[in-house]
C-alpha cells in the first residue's frame, strides 16, 4: 500500500492558516521583536489586522511626525516593520476604511465599540489615551479585545462604572 499524501498536505495548511479570530484580530503568530519594542513603547502595538495596508504605508512613512513624536527607525527595521504589516495587513470588513489621520482609535468600528466610554476616561492617569488598549482589555498584546474580558481602570467615578456595565 503506497502512503497516502493527505496527511502532511493537511499539517501544512493547518501550519498556514491563519489564526481564528472568535474575539478579535489576533496578533500574528510571529511578531518581529522590534515591533514589540518599537511601537509598545508608547503605545498598544495593535494587530496589523486593525488598518488596511494603504493606512500602515502612510503611517510607517511619516515616522518623523509619528502622532507629534519622532518615532524614526533605522532603515533596516523600517524596511521590516513594513513589510510585516503590509503581510498583516487588514482585509475584513472592519479595516476597509482608511481612518481619518489613519489613527486606528478614529477608525467607525472603535468609535462604535467605545461610544459609551466619558471623554474624561481616556484621560484617567490608569488609561492615559485611547491607544492605551491594555488599560482595560489584558489581552490588547495579544490581540483580543473581547468584551466579555474587560477590566475597569482604576479611578472610573460611579456614573463612569454605570456606563461601562451597560
Amino acid at each position: 500500500m503506497k502512503p497516502t499524501p493527505l496527511l502532511p498536505a493537511l499539517l501544512t495548511l493547518l501550519a498556514l492558516a491563519p489564526t481564528a479570530r472568535a474575539d478579535g484580530p489576533l496578533m500574528p503568530l510571529r511578531v518581529p521583536p522590534a515591533y514589540t519594542q518599537e511601537c509598545g513603547a508608547c503605545h498598544t502595538a495593535y494587530p496589523p489586522a486593525l488598518l488596511p495596508a494603504r493606512s500602515w504605508k502612510r503611517v510607517m512613512g511619516g515616522l518623523e511626525q509619528h502622532y507629534g513624536s519622532d518615532a524614526t527607525l533605522d532603515p533596516k527595521t523600517l524596511q521590516q516593520l513594513d513589510g510585516w504589516l503590509q503581510q498583516h495587513a487588514g482585509t475584513s470588513r472592519r479595516a476597509a476604511e482608511e481612518p481619518p489621520q489613519d489613527r486606528i482609535t478614529r477608525s467607525a468600528w472603535f468609535e462604535r465599540e467605545h461610544r459609551k466610554i466619558d471623554a474624561a476616561v481616556w484621560k484617567l492617569p490608569s488609561v492615559k489615551s485611547a491607544a492605551q488598549c491594555a488599560a482595560c482589555h489584558g489581552d490588547a498584546d495579544q490581540g483580543r479585545f473581547d468584551e466579555r474580558a474587560l477590566r475597569l481602570p482604576a479611578g472610573l467615578s460611579a456614573s463612569q462604572r454605570r456606563a461601562w456595565n451597560d
